[in-house]
């Protein structure tokens, strides 16, 4: 089944410079594996294709069960240097939150995903 990263997490998202730092944060505990597996540094760099110049970074905190992302190249140099209408942050986690995920049937019951009851 295909699911919005929306259903299944929220994020947060700055800025220093010309980067950008998400941060997702799963919803539920059991949740977060299935990110941990899905939201590879190559997914996320494809899914801003053409938004990004640099790389992806990724950090794992388990412990809270989120992934923090660093974005380089952005934000089109920054804040006080981009010709972009928004230079910030602010808006990329809810960009990355429109990412698809796609979830094998099983798996996604078993770990009662929102509209697996189907």
């Amino acid at each position: 089944m295909r699911i919005l990263l929306l259903d299944v997490a929220h994020a947060r998202s700055g800025d220093k410079g010309d980067t950008a730092n998400v941060g997702i944060i799963a919803l539920r505990p059991e949740w977060y594996p299935l990110l941990a597996r899905e939201l590879t540094r190559e997914r996320v760099a494809r899914h801003f294709a053409g938004l990004i110049t640099g790389d992806v970074e990724r950090f794992e905190l388990p412990n809270l069960n989120a992934l923090n992302f660093l974005l380089h190249g952005a934000l089109g140099g920054g804040g006080t240097l981009s010709l972009k209408t928004d230079a910030q942050g602010k808006v990329v986690s809810t960009a990355l939150l429109r990412m698809e995920l796609e979830v094998p049937n099983a798996e996604a019951r078993r770990l009662g995903l929102p509209g697996s009851a189907r």
